[in-house]
């Protein structure tokens, strides 16, 4: 059930085009700016949640990275756009997971992976995820 859930849920769609300097040697997307990819997709996703991240600082909150993954599946090269799909589900009292799916022009799955972020405070210590935060985030992941 968790899991068919998790499907309905809808993605957020950001469009990035490849710079030079995304890529290496080889002409290929450097791997490790995939993670920058998911970046970018989040803070478009959260500010399209109506929370930008800038908003979360300005409370006195900060998500952290406690974990991060991704999996290769294809590359691209420079100029072509991708289109990273991200959305926020499950999460925990302290904790939220971004998902993240890199598509090329032509809809062939390039990367998946996540990251999951710990909520803290302004002394740096793990709190409760501000409740107006956790509410958007749910209605978001609400299936």
């Amino acid at each position: 059930m968790e899991a068919r859930c998790a499907e309905e849920v809808s993605w957020h769609e950001t469009r990035i085009r490849i710079r030079y300097k995304d890529t290496d040697r080889m002409g290929l997307v450097y791997y490790g700016n995939y993670f920058t990819f998911f970046e970018v997709a989040r803070s478009e996703y959260m500010r399209a949640l109506g929370y930008p991240y800038a908003k979360v600082e300005a409370e006195g909150y900060g998500l952290v990275v406690t974990e991060a993954t991704a999996q290769y599946h294809g590359n691209t090269r420079y100029d072509a756009m991708i289109t990273v799909r991200t959305r926020a589900f499950p999460f925990k009292r302290i904790r939220v997971r971004f998902e993240y799916r890199i598509f090329d022009e032509e809809g062939r799955l390039l990367v998946s992976g996540h990251t999951v972020h710990a909520c803290i405070n302004s002394e740096q210590k793990p709190t409760r995820l501000p409740p107006k935060l956790k509410a958007i985030l749910e209605k978001g992941a609400a299936c």
